[in-house]
């Protein structure tokens, strides 16, 4: 399977619609971007079974500030709907091949406990700095 361009409105049901995608976000003026597509390209084709999608910075500026993109190419991976790798830079054929066989090889239970902790500590944390938990000072009146 080769690469497939995404978009704002391919963007929600590629995710959705299957286990592993690769995101390679890109420009045409970017020469590190031209230099990573074949490397790419050629990891698509070795590896039907992940979708490869492509989002080019300049037509959707959204979905790239969606994920805070600074630097091109960045590449993140998601697995069954979760971001599990995002890192700027081209990467090399051998270093993209480890990024794939990681993503495959990950225990997905073990990836949403791990988010699961996270956003209870994210919660907790918050809930610690909101209005309601701030003690009343004992100097004014209410």
């Amino acid at each position: 399977m080769s690469t497939i361009e995404i978009t704002q409105d391919n963007f929600e049901s590629t995710i959705n619609d299957n286990e592993i995608i690769l995101l390679d976000f890109w420009a045409d003026w970017c020469g590190p971007c031209k230099q990573f597509a074949p490397v790419y390209e050629q990891a698509a084709e070795a590896n039907p079974d992940i979708v490869f999608g492509k989002i080019d910075t300049e037509a959707q500026q959204q979905l790239a500030g969606l994920f805070a993109i600074s630097s091109i190419p960045t590449l993140v991976a998601f697995r069954e709907g979760i971001v599990v790798f995002a890192q700027p830079g081209a990467l090399a054929a051998p270093q993209l091949e480890q990024v794939i066989n990681a993503v495959k090889g990950l225990d997905m239970d073990e990836v949403r406990a791990e988010l699961a902790k996270q956003e209870a500590a994210g919660s907790a944390e918050t809930d610690a700095n909101s209005p309601d938990s701030i003690p009343d000072d004992p100097g004014t009146e209410q």
